[in-house]
């Protein structure tokens, strides 16, 4: 699966066995390069930076939903580990005009096959929306205090 940002402690890619149709939003996950069972074992460093990742993610994926004309109502970030016992963070794009999984109601967890996963064209648009946001207030290194990618 094609990485849409890599920072220095965790990858953020298209989910594999995505729950949510690219075009209701999409799925994300974030996982951590070293593998944890769960958010205790972050450093305070780590847990700063998988903040600043959840935060800079979910902007990308409403400011490129936008863009190609699909308003997303939030993005919805969930803290997993239960079917995969190590920790990794789900990011949930929930569009309005969503066809399977509706604005509003709760996720219906499991893979569909109807469900198309983000695509190439998806994930450059999102890696382009990164890169700007590094750049404007409130995301750039020296606002948060430290890079993402030392």
């Amino acid at each position: 699966m094609t990485t849409i940002f890599e920072s220095t402690n965790f990858i953020v890619m298209p989910h594999p066995r995505n729950e949510v149709d690219r075009l209701d939003g999409g799925h994300i996950v974030i996982n951590p390069k070293v593998t944890i069972e769960d958010r205790q074992q972050l450093t305070p460093d780590q847990a700063k930076e998988l903040m600043r990742l959840t935060i800079l993610v979910g902007e990308a994926m409403k400011r490129y939903y936008k863009s190609i004309g699909l308003e997303l109502h939030r993005v919805n970030y969930q803290d997993n580990g239960n079917w995969r016992p190590e920790q990794h963070y789900h990011l949930y794009g929930r569009a309005k005009a969503a066809k399977y999984q509706k604005a509003g109601d709760p996720i219906i967890s499991g893979h569909k096959d109807e469900y198309a996963n983000l695509n190439d064209s998806d994930v450059a648009a999102l890696q382009k929306e990164i890169t700007q946001l590094l750049t404007e207030p409130n995301y750039t290194d020296s606002d948060w205090g430290f890079s993402l990618t030392d």
